[in-house]
């Protein structure tokens, strides 16, 4: 099954534009395959603007978003795996998404067995809320 990450960010930025507000994105830029300017990168994080006055060709991709924008008057090509994304909020009041780390695995966990040959353990089921 493939992960829910990628459609809620296209879901959380759309509701955000359409609010008039301006979306942002909380990225982990030690993401292996993240193509953001070092020099902005604070503590392994980088906040982007992703507004369409700010960017240029944005891509919101399954696996990547990219776009071009301005750092420092010079235009850069931003590649995002979705997996770096941690947020997508709007700048003003802050709502938005927080993704866990979970949230970026392709794969669903494996059912615990008690031994081979046995069933399967089953727990309750859980429920999870997400602000």
């Amino acid at each position: 099954m493939t992960p829910t990450r990628p459609y809620l960010v296209r879901a959380f930025y759309d509701w955000i534009i359409d609010n008039g507000l301006t979306p942002y994105l909380l990225v982990d830029a030690t993401v292996d395959g993240t193509a953001v300017p070092a020099a902005y990168v604070r503590d392994g994080r980088i906040v982007l603007n992703v507004a369409p006055a700010a960017v240029t060709d944005l891509q919101l991709g399954t696996q990547t978003v990219s776009f071009s924008a301005r750092f420092a008057g010079a235009a850069r090509l931003i590649s995002l795996p979705v997996a770096s994304i941690m947020a997508i909020y709007a700048r003003e009041n802050g709502q938005g998404m927080f993704f866990s780390e979970e949230e970026g695995i392709d794969e669903p966990p494996q059912p615990e067995t008690g031994g081979e040959g046995e069933e399967p353990v089953r727990g309750r089921p859980a429920l999870k809320l997400v602000k």
